[in-house]
């Protein structure tokens, strides 16, 4: 941790959404994702402001964050402003900085509810205006856990820590190949220029506090406790065949969905890797059928826009596509060819359109940077 002041009156701090190509409800299940940051993001404008007060106006709500920084402790703030109060708070705790007061003015383009972890975004750009603004830096991943840590207490999502961490260490060009268990981390290269991400936000927009995130997590302790094992990686498929019946399906489903999902990240390294496109896209549409029928988060939308991206083939420009997030609605990432693009996004809209009445919204993507 470093100390220094800011030599400007005027702070600005910036952090992406992000989506993941692979590797999806295992962050919190000891394996292994593989997350890029999009260049859609959450920003910051700050300036002083008198009294001992840190406020937060957004441009998409209509009331602003009020903190009293004299008294850190839970205070009556709008649904988001849980997001904002925690990281204020938890910062002070771990660096024992003192907050000017301060104004603040949030802008964001990251769609809310289509999985792109807008509320991890939220989390990393207000604790990368607080180092700005006091010059205490903290180390980039305790940056993402004490994000974590928010999540978990102030809005009650028992979220991994892929989301924090994509927003706060990926790079321009490459994917995050993060380990749950270690937390050790490399930048793996997405570098062709002719593959991008095609982000198709199904409109169906999804709740993770609702419970049924928190239920695949008990689901998949449960595993464990009945396994007598710490972890996943201690696990194997034999282990879950021969304790099938202990298990029940549900247990034994979710499981399998676990062990098959983090090998199926790590293959997906070696093919991006390779430049082994055909690889790549057969692992996403695996990801998908595991996410949809083992761990079953997905819904009928998102599985008929992955159904229609595969339909579409490799001949349109299709290398493979899946869901991508927390589930229960949200988004699919789908990589195509460069020069495909608009034929392969149209043929999407105009399909979701004749089947559920409305276009879904789409927007292509490249990996991106994470916090400044």
């Amino acid at each position: 941790m470093s100390d220094g002041s800011p030599d400007t009156n005027t702070w600005r701090a910036s952090a992406p959404g992000r989506v993941n190509l692979i590797g999806e409800h295992v962050d919190y299940n000891h394996g292994w994702v593989l997350p890029m940051a999009i260049g859609q993001r959450v920003s910051l404008d700050a300036r002083p402001a008198e009294g001992c007060w840190a406020i937060f106006e957004s441009d998409g709500a209509p009331e602003p964050v009020r903190l009293d920084l004299s008294h850190p402790e839970p205070q009556a703030t709008p649904d988001w402003g849980r997001y904002v109060q925690g990281v204020v708070w938890e910062f002070i705790r771990v660096t024992g900085a003192t907050l000017p007061g301060f104004h603040a003015t949030l802008h964001s383009d990251i769609p809310q509810g289509a999985g792109l972890s807008s509320s991890a975004a939220l989390e990393v750009a207000v604790a990368t205006l607080l180092e700005t603004i006091t010059g205490h830096t903290l180390k980039a991943l305790d940056k993402a856990l004490l994000c974590q840590h928010v999540e978990h207490t102030y809005a009650g999502v028992p979220c991994g820590l892929m989301d924090q961490a994509a927003s706060t260490l990926c790079e321009a060009d490459h994917v995050l190949l993060l380990d749950c268990v270690t937390h050790e981390y490399r930048q793996v290269p997405f570098e062709d220029p002719n593959v991008v991400v095609l982000i198709a936000n199904s409109g169906v927009s999804h709740q993770l506090a609702d419970g049924a995130y928190a239920r695949r997590r008990q689901e998949c302790e449960e595993v464990l406790a009945i396994l007598d094992k710490p972890h996943y990686r201690d696990v194997s498929m034999a282990d879950l065949g021969k304790a099938h019946e202990r298990l029940g399906p549900v247990r034994y489903r979710r499981a399998r969905h676990v062990l098959s999902e983090n090998g199926r990240t790590l293959s997906m390294v070696n093919a991006l890797e390779q430049a082994d496109w055909m690889t790549v896209g057969e692992l996403l549409y695996a990801g998908h059928a595991s996410i949809r029928d083992d761990f079953e988060v997905s819904c009928t939308e998102l599985d008929y826009l992955v159904e229609t991206a595969h339909d579409l083939g490799s001949e349109q420009g299709v290398i493979g596509s899946r869901m991508t997030g927390g589930g229960f609605g949200g988004s699919t990432v789908t990589l195509v060819h460069k020069n495909a693009v608009a034929r392969v996004q149209s043929a999407l809209e105009n399909a979701y359109r004749d089947r559920f009445g409305f276009s879904p919204s789409c927007f292509v993507a490249r990996p991106s940077h994470g916090a400044c």
